[in-house]
């Protein structure tokens, strides 16, 4: 078995002990991480958040590294912070960083239910936690949205592509907590939002690709057109900034 090559060209944290010890969970294979290790890694995030926070200052404190997370990093329409810390190839996972910031009322989340293409296992690192809300599609009752395929437009990868009419209810809802984990399988469709308006920051232990084409919904009227923006370098060292100083309150070296 050939050594995983986890550590991104980009990252200058080779030989860090939290990334180091986080790699050796994941087998280097052809069909990447499954479910399970992700959860494994999540957990690993959870029981070593001091480690966790000592990689995250470190890469802070690096400019060649800050500028390359913030340009694969971005806002997303819903009010948080999708921060990618790394990428390995071989074995294929992400380790990201959510986070929405204090505000003055608590954020609406994503209001759209969506699935992924991706299986993940997430920590919530610090703050109050998030409200997860996971819904299937009904023939009747439930409330009416669009759905729309995400990923099936060759010539426009990121394009939602209307897909008819449908109903969805919910069918489970989950506090998830300071230092819970949650996992998510490409068959979920669910919505995420923080439970206050204080800063919350999950850590998403990201594996390969599992399927082409993911799905979105939208209610009627609202727009399917919520680009992304861009996070910015100062963006990042703020919210980093943050999460540490939260994190120092709470985790001991």
């Amino acid at each position: 078995m050939s050594t995983p090559s986890y550590v991104a060209a980009s990252d200058p944290s080779e030989g860090h002990p939290f990334l180091r010890r986080l790699a050796e969970i994941f087998p280097g294979n052809d069909s990447g991480p499954g479910l399970d290790r992700l959860l494994r890694a999540a957990e690993h995030v959870r029981d070593n958040r001091g480690s966790f926070a000592s990689w995250l200052a470190g890469l802070a404190a690096d400019g060649a590294a800050v500028a390359d997370i913030a340009k694969r990093s971005y806002w997303h329409p819903n009010g948080f912070a999708k921060i990618v810390l790394h990428a390995s190839v071989e074995p294929e996972f992400r380790i990201r960083l959510h986070v929405w910031p204090r505000s003055a009322v608590v954020s609406a989340g994503e209001s759209n239910p969506h699935s992924h293409r991706w299986e993940f296992a997430s920590h919530v690192l610090t703050g109050a936690g998030t409200h997860m809300v996971e819904f299937a599609e009904v023939a009747e009752t439930g409330k009416p949205f669009r759905r729309y395929r995400y990923g099936t437009d060759p010539t426009n990868p990121a394009a939602l592509v209307a897909d008819g009419e449908v109903r969805l209810k919910p069918t489970r809802v989950r506090h998830v907590g300071d230092g819970d984990v949650y996992r998510c399988d490409t068959s979920i469709v669910h919505t995420v939002r923080p439970v206050d308006a204080g800063l919350t920051a999950t850590v998403v232990v990201q594996g390969p690709r599992r399927t082409p084409t993911t799905v979105v919904y939208c209610r009627p009227g609202d727009s399917d057109d919520q680009p992304n923006l861009d996070l910015t370098e100062a963006d990042f060292t703020g919210l980093v900034s943050e999460v540490l100083s939260n994190l120092d309150r709470t985790v001991s070296p």
